[in-house]
């Protein structure tokens, strides 16, 4: 098997098509074609379905392609750690984000990077974080910044910041209720079984936090829908179709700028862990140790503020 079989496989599948692989290249189809052939009978499985549209991943391939990434990351970094002998940080640094930190952070931490480390590269990958998960232990990202998960012995974790989870209803104003039916301003977590609640799949950190208090004090939930996408949640929300349970910053990073109104959730308040992990099975360059430094340093306590700023903006609008 040779690097340039399992980069020519990976384009191919990133694109979905031999020709934009073959111009990312800089080659001509044909012999793209032959390497990923080549491949395909090393590993003894058909990786790609063509068809006239392109080509599509079978199970196989989509297993395949998850390795390959993660020994083109290792060789990548292998020469990155070469170039750093000579004094000069090189090579490229992935990270994966949870959607909610990338809407707040995502811009500063590119400005940061590309004035820390010049001669470096930088990618950004949004996604759950039982995926970010997966994607250390393959070695396809370098850092991840997500919300605590299960525990794995492969994945080094170090929180960075602590929110608290509040139950999440359309506006009032919105809503047209009179007095006497406004939402209250807080509930004990006893009470969440009246709420019809959308909220993400067990795969899920907040699903997780959200199950095991409620199992510990024998509450039923009321669960309405699954979503993991927090856009869709609050677009449900906000048609009265259920409640959420979000941190704060969920609600203030709505791209149509909506208003919510929050419930804390007391007996007890919940809270999700947002933590920096790495993968022991694949050191860090000096790279993204520096890069994981300073992203800590300069980018994370912007996700803090942003999480002060709606909890004062939620304290005034719910103030007489």
């Amino acid at each position: 098997m040779e690097l340039r079989q399992l980069e020519a496989f990976v384009h191919v599948a990133e694109f979905g098509s031999f020709t934009r692989a073959a111009a990312m290249l800089g080659t001509d189809q044909p012999a793209l074609s032959r390497l990923v052939r080549q491949l395909e009978v090393q590993v003894r499985h058909t990786l790609l379905e063509r068809n006239g549209r392109g080509v599509t991943l079978t199970p196989a391939g989509q297993l395949m392609l998850a390795h390959a990434q993660g020994v083109l990351q290792q060789v990548q970094r292998a020469v990155q750690d070469l170039d750093e002998l000579h004094g000069t940080l090189r090579g490229h640094f992935s990270i994966g984000v949870i959607p909610s930190f990338a809407r707040v952070a995502t811009l500063e931490l590119v400005r940061h990077f590309r004035a820390s480390f010049p001669n470096a590269t930088i990618s950004v990958t949004q996604g759950l974080s039982t995926y970010l998960v997966e994607w250390l232990a393959m070695g396809r990202i370098d850092v991840a910044v997500m919300y605590d998960t299960f525990e794995t012995p492969l994945i080094n974790k170090r929180t960075v910041h602590t929110e608290e989870l509040f139950l999440i209803g359309p506006s009032d104003d919105k809503s047209k209720r009179t007095a006497a039916e406004r939402l209250p301003k807080s509930i004990a977590l006893s009470e969440i079984g009246r709420y019809p609640l959308v909220i993400p799949s067990r795969m899920h950190a907040i699903r997780r936090v959200l199950e095991a208090a409620a199992e510990e004090q024998g509450i039923k939930l009321n669960i309405e829908l699954e979503m993991d996408a927090v856009t869709s949640i609050l677009d449900l929300v906000a048609e009265g179709v259920g409640y959420a349970l979000l941190a704060l910053n969920a609600t203030e990073s709505d791209a149509l700028k909506r208003r919510f109104h929050a419930i804390r959730v007391t007996g007890p308040t919940l809270h999700t862990r947002l933590v920096l992990a790495t993968s022991r099975a694949h050191p860090l360059s000096r790279l993204a140790t520096q890069a994981t430094a300073m992203l800590e340093s300069h980018v994370v306590p912007l996700y803090g503020r942003a999480s002060e700023h709606a909890d004062k903006a939620r304290r005034h609008r719910s103030s007489p």
